[in-house]
């Protein structure tokens, strides 16, 4: 039976007093969806706004990044679904892909953080990249605990932070998930990292989308074999 994952994606064009041009960061979609639809696993996209969703850093001499551009899901992605009339329990797994846009829109939205409570309780994986994780900030599961209290996770680092977006982000990321108690680790800047802890996987920049996406397959191939 085919799986299926939701991307939450954001609708921000631009963030920042400096309205730097913004949205999702193309290979962090791109790739992860290479990696899926490689696997035989259904993507599909939602939003906040639903509709069209702009990015950023696209790079046409990367395959996967062009042949996502060219594909029947990135028109797809322009039509998303309105997250409010999406049950995230339909999915076996989300994934909020990053770039500076979630920033704005993702990061302690209603409609997502109920996504993340929905999925979480009804035993569904959550997977986030980059800028992605501030999905995860202010999440609880209806007992006040901060959702990311004593998981293991990482997301953009503060040290790759401050060489690319210091100035356009309302806040450190990597000290927010600290905050509330996440337990963060990272590696050398825009380098690959991927974070597995249990049903939640992150994955800290660009080049750990597809990495990311190779955990979340595994992770659901595990559960079907389980399952059978």
């Amino acid at each position: 039976m085919t799986k299926h994952v939701l991307f939450i994606v954001t609708n921000a064009a631009v963030i920042g007093p400096h309205n730097r041009k913004t949205g999702f960061f193309f290979a962090e979609v791109a790739h992860p969806f290479d990696v899926l639809d490689k696997s035989g696993i259904a993507v599909e996209f939602a939003s906040p706004a639903g509709g069209w969703t702009p990015y950023d850093a696209y790079d046409e001499k990367d395959p996967a990044q062009k042949a996502f551009i060219e594909s029947k899901a990135f028109r797809r992605l322009n039509r998303s679904r309105k997250l409010s009339e999406v049950d995230a329990a339909d999915y076996d797994a989300i994934l909020v892909p990053g770039g500076l846009g979630p920033m704005v829109d993702i990061q302690h939205n209603a409609d997502v953080q109920k996504a993340i409570v929905r999925a979480w309780s009804t035993g569904k994986l959550v997977a986030a990249v980059c800028h992605g994780p501030c999905a995860l900030l202010g999440v609880d599961l209806g007992d006040g605990t901060p959702f990311v209290r004593g998981r293991k996770l990482t997301s953009f680092s503060k040290k790759e932070e401050y060489d690319y977006a210091r100035e356009d982000v309302p806040y450190e990321l990597e000290d927010a998930l600290r905050a509330e108690g996440a337990e963060f680790s990272s590696t050398s800047n825009w380098q690959p990292h991927v974070v597995v802890d249990g049903r939640l996987i992150t994955g800290q920049n660009p080049a750990s989308a597809g990495p990311l996406a190779k955990e979340l397959v595994d992770a659901l191939e595990h559960a079907r074999a389980l399952a059978a």
